[in-house]
């Protein structure tokens, strides 16, 4: 269709900086596989723990498959990769506030974010460039759009963020109110989380999912304290780390744990009330506007119209 449109002599320039840039990205990828295949073997002779994978094809075989594609994966997201720890922890807490907790998932933002910024890069040469002169319109509106492609991926985790956040703070009241009622029936936290897994895994499942983990680091043994820093840190939400710091401090001091979530129960409900009556005294403000806008003339279009339509008569009649 574009080729149709602007014609066989514009996008030639196009097709051959795609030409170049698939050649250049299919020899890095087989120079990169090329490495790391050796270096996994040497890396597997070398070790004398690695004999089972060498006895096992097929795990071997898979191994080195999907090898490739993780090197291509970090050449291609190294350029825009943090380069401080502060940076890089600060990315894995978003990343982690959104549902992506592994390993590989700032590498893979990274990579899709270069991805994004490259092929709307492409789009907007191909949407400007051809038949038109150059100029400043033109260069404005490959920079806008090449822009919109970069920070897409931002935005995208930002709403994966919020709304994951949004979902473990309306759920959290419920499984901390039957957390509490699990805890003063005789049960340890283990075994309350646990349940509440148990019992509300069907309809909140972000919130089920983090005490899930927070149970199973638990059963591996992991110290609680870093357990619940980690699942007030993992989720991002404030409800959770104070509720993880009143834990800590309760396992550190030896009080009642059932005391400390009622306590924080408390608190909460008591948030909340005060969340529901600001935003109710908010919509009263809020209503001004669409009243002004769509209610008001109406109602005065039908009040004023039938007596703006007899003087009108009456000042209109011969005398």
């Amino acid at each position: 269709m574009l080729i149709a449109a602007f014609g066989i002599e514009d996008m030639i320039p196009l097709l051959v900086f795609a030409g170049i840039v698939a050649g250049i990205w299919a020899l890095l990828s087989m120079i990169s596989r090329r490495n790391s295949q050796a270096l996994d073997r040497l890396s597997r002779l070398s070790r004398p723990q690695s004999l089972a994978d060498m006895e096992d094809p097929t795990k071997a075989g898979k191994k080195a498959k999907f090898q490739g594609l993780a090197d291509a994966v970090k050449s291609i997201s190294k350029p825009l990769m943090p380069q401080t720890e502060l940076e890089q922890g600060a990315l894995k807490n978003k990343l982690a506030n959104a549902g992506f907790r592994s390993d590989a998932a700032p590498m893979v933002y990274s990579g899709i974010r270069l991805v994004c910024l490259a092929v709307f890069f492409l789009i907007s040469v191909a949407i400007f460039v051809p038949g038109r002169p150059w100029g400043w319109k033109m260069l404005q509106g490959i920079v806008i759009m090449t822009g919109v492609g970069f920070y897409l991926p931002s935005m995208i985790l930002w709403y994966l963020r919020t709304k994951r956040q949004e979902e473990i703070f309306l759920t959290l009241p419920d499984a901390l109110d039957l957390l509490v009622v699990c805890v003063e029936s005789g049960l340890g936290l283990d075994a309350a989380m646990r349940k509440v897994c148990d019992e509300m895994g069907t309809h909140a499942k972000t919130i089920t999912e983090e005490f899930s983990l927070a149970n199973f680091q638990l059963q591996m043994g992991r110290p609680r304290r870093e357990v619940l820093h980690d699942l007030g840190v993992r989720t991002g939400v404030d409800d959770v780390k104070s509720l993880a710091a009143i834990l800590i401090q309760a396992d550190r001091f030896g009080s009642s744990i059932a005391q400390a979530l009622r306590v924080q129960s408390d608190a909460m409900r008591t948030r909340r009330k005060q969340i529901a009556e600001e935003k109710a005294a908010k919509t009263a403000v809020q209503l001004l506007f669409p009243l002004i806008l769509f209610i008001f003339p109406g109602i005065f279009v039908v009040l004023v119209g039938p007596a703006a339509i007899n003087i009108m008569d009456n000042l209109l009649k011969p005398k």
